[in-house]
């Protein structure tokens, strides 16, 4: 999911659909599932800038159900494509 492009908009069988809007840093919380989960999921270039290897924010664009294996259209937005950056 991050290398979507922003405002990929992702579709949910129930009728649900989400637009994604950029990357985001783990809540500290994440801790309280696993010690060391916020290391697993952040890391550094050799440029000393932070690379996210999980975590997208998105806002709500329609509700709807969604369960697990559910199918998901992904519809990408008109291009040129903007990667996604830190929200």
């Amino acid at each position: 999911m991050l290398i979507l492009p922003t405002d990929t908009r992702l579709v949910f069988e129930g009728g649900a659909e989400i637009a994604i809007t950029g990357l985001r840093n783990p809540c500290a919380q994440i801790e309280q599932l696993g010690r060391g989960l916020t290391a697993a999921v952040l890391e550094r270039h050799e440029d000393g800038s932070l690379a996210r290897l999980a975590g997208v924010m998105a806002v709500v664009l329609s509700g709807g159900e969604i369960r697990s294996g559910d199918r998901i259209t992904v519809k990408l937005p008109a291009e040129p494509h903007q990667p996604l950056e830190c929200v």
